[in-house]
């Protein structure tokens, strides 16, 4: 006669790793990919405003200030233009 309670034992660790990966796996890379991406979008945040400064600080040195805020300005209002131009249009909803 086989040994039922290693057979059970491993029947019941097989169906455990099954559920998990089929529940635990794919929220962990959820909640991973979540994580990132929050920390991108903050950190690129913050790069811009550094960069954005850095600029004004430098374009300062050799121009006068409302020159500075006209070229600034201007490049912000063309690449917030150029996202308006490549935006899609939201699907309409079925009612």
């Amino acid at each position: 006669m086989s040994d039922w309670t290693s057979q059970v034992a491993d029947t019941i660790d097989s169906v455990v790793g099954t559920i998990r990966d089929k529940t635990t796996v794919p929220a962990e890379t959820a909640a991973r990919g979540l994580v990132y991406g929050i920390l991108i979008v903050v950190m690129g945040t913050a790069a811009l405003l550094l960069l954005t400064t850095g600029l004004v600080r430098l374009l300062d040195n050799w121009l006068r200030i409302w020159a500075v805020y006209l070229i600034v300005g201007g490049v912000f209002t063309v690449g917030g233009a150029l996202c308006w131009a490549f935006r899609r249009p939201r699907k309409p909803k079925r009612g």
